[in-house]
């Protein structure tokens, strides 16, 4: 079964996770430089069936944009583009940074670990988008 897949963009790196097979749980998959987000999808998708592009939408807490939210119309063009057959879903991504930090620290990371791997809480937090996503559907 294909998986679905969520993009946390960021202006230097870019957070990701994937559903397991059955489209259940999300799971943190990697954080990559936000240059080779393209290039590193290609491929991924070359090797794992996935149907579905998840990438977070970043707003205000009032809803209107922020300064990431034209660079992601435009990453979800480039990914309409560059992947014509699968869908490529929005999904408000306001809280996820918090929430994947809380997520860390419930789970025993300590503050050191949090400030020195911060590419893990990009991917916690595409987890989080994902789930969110899976909830809703």
């Amino acid at each position: 079964m294909p998986r679905i897949l969520a993009i946390d963009l960021g202006t230097k790196r870019t957070g990701l996770a994937v559903t397991d097979t059955l489209k259940m749980l999300a799971n943190p998959l990697e954080t990559i430089e936000t240059s080779t987000l393209l290039d590193y999808l290609k491929k991924y998708c070359d090797k794992e069936e996935v149907d579905t592009l998840v990438l977070g939408y970043p707003t205000r807490l009032n809803g209107q944009d922020n300064e990431m939210t034209p660079k992601v119309i435009t990453m979800k063009d480039r990914l309409s583009k560059a992947f014509p057959d699968k869908k490529i879903e929005l999904v408000d991504e306001r809280f996820t940074s918090k929430m994947a930090m809380q997520s860390m620290i419930t789970m025993g990371s300590k503050k050191k670990d949090r400030k020195e791997k911060a590419g893990n809480l990009d991917k916690v937090s595409a987890a989080i988008i994902l789930q969110s996503y899976l909830e809703k559907q």
